[in-house]
């Protein structure tokens, strides 16, 4: 289950998790609180099908029964629910009969809406019988809420290693940036930089968003736009990664980032501001971390790399992206899933 389905890194790890856990015995079927046409059309290239249950908004946050209400009939047959973003989880948790396991992500450090109540998500947390969190925001946040600690998990995200050719025509010397064009991702601050660098290589934004026409102007405020390639979403951003100067990664907030531990098992340098769970993406010398929300020291940074940056161990980044392959990841989820159901059977034997 998907809160919502958009191009995004949540949701590609969901999907490709769930095609590692195919050679393991598992059989997926993908439902969604919302989604995009670019979303659904993404799943639909690799062949999955998506049963949405609203078209328009976006329920990532949202404690929906509505949305509870629709799911608890297509839950039917199922062994176990994985929903992904507070507001499957908490669907899944409404939903869900009580000799069903329902298992919960956290892909973000997010910012709880206003609005939200914070009772019912306690509610949701008492009855989800693991709960994933990518990050230590994530986990604070849960535990606040009162998640029980015996029922966290770290979670695991899949890197798509495939082995893949540099897209053509793109600057030899060249910063990549991957993700959301978001304002949590920060890639308003990444243009602010670039304009203090000389010289300036040439700045690539993979990815798309609601910034985008902002950042379009910004980047001729600055005078950089001659400097900045909007590359849009990329299905394989490897490609754009490849033989970079390096990937930047200026977050305002960020649990954890495929992006960087992409570019780390592609020997690509990374850069990143010191938020969140990226701290710990970036320790070890695996990257470059740097004081958050503060251009002048991104740009310094990436004067740094630019120049040979020799304080990062990119053999100790491959080592550390090599523990996010498909078949890792699977393996970890697979046994935390049979797990859960070797004590539902224990208690329906009990009872």
């Amino acid at each position: 289950m998907l809160a919502n389905l958009e191009p995004g890194g949540a949701q590609l790890s969901a999907l490709r998790l769930a095609s590692a856990l195919g050679p393991l015995g598992w059989r997926t079927r993908f439902l969604a609180g919302s989604a995009s046409a670019a979303g659904l059309e993404l799943f639909r290239r690799r062949g999955v099908q998506v049963e949405v249950f609203r078209h328009h908004g976006n329920l990532q946050y949202a404690c929906l029964p509505a949305f509870a209400d629709w799911l608890a009939p297509r839950l039917t047959g199922a062994e176990l629910v994985h929903a992904h973003m507070l507001g499957a989880w908490w669907a899944a948790a409404r939903a869900a009969d009580h000799s069903l396991p329902v298992v919960g992500s956290e892909h973000n450090a997010y910012q709880w809406p206003a609005h939200q109540s914070f009772d019912a998500v306690r509610q949701a947390l008492e009855r989800i019988d693991l709960l994933f969190v990518h990050g230590p925001a994530s986990r604070e946040q849960a535990l606040a809420l009162g998640a029980d600690p015996a029922r966290l998990r770290e979670g695991r995200s899949v890197i798509d290693t495939a082995e893949v050719r540099v897209h053509p025509g793109l600057a030899e010397r060249r910063l990549v940036y991957v993700g959301r064009l978001h304002v949590e991702k920060g890639p308003d601050l990444l243009l602010r930089a670039l304009a203090l660098l000389r010289p300036r290589p040439t700045t690539y934004l993979v990815g798309s968003g609601p910034m985008e026409q902002e950042l379009r102007a910004l980047a001729a405020d600055l005078g950089v736009e001659r400097h900045v390639v909007f590359a849009g979403w990329q299905e394989h951003p490897a490609q754009w990664l490849r033989g970079a100067a390096a990937c930047v990664v200026p977050s305002r907030f960020d649990a954890w980032s495929q992006s960087a531990v992409l570019s780390m098992r592609l020997g690509v340098p990374v850069i990143g501001a010191a938020v969140d769970g990226l701290v710990e993406v970036l320790a070890g010398e695996r990257g470059l971390a740097v004081e958050p929300e503060a251009p002048a020291a991104l740009a310094a940074g990436m004067a740094e790399i630019l120049g040979g940056c020799p304080s990062i161990d990119l053999e100790a980044g491959r080592r550390y992206a090599e523990s996010f392959a498909p078949g890792d990841v699977a393996q970890l989820y697979d046994h935390a899933y049979r797990h859960l159901l070797e004590l539902r059977a224990v208690a329906s034997a009990a009872a």
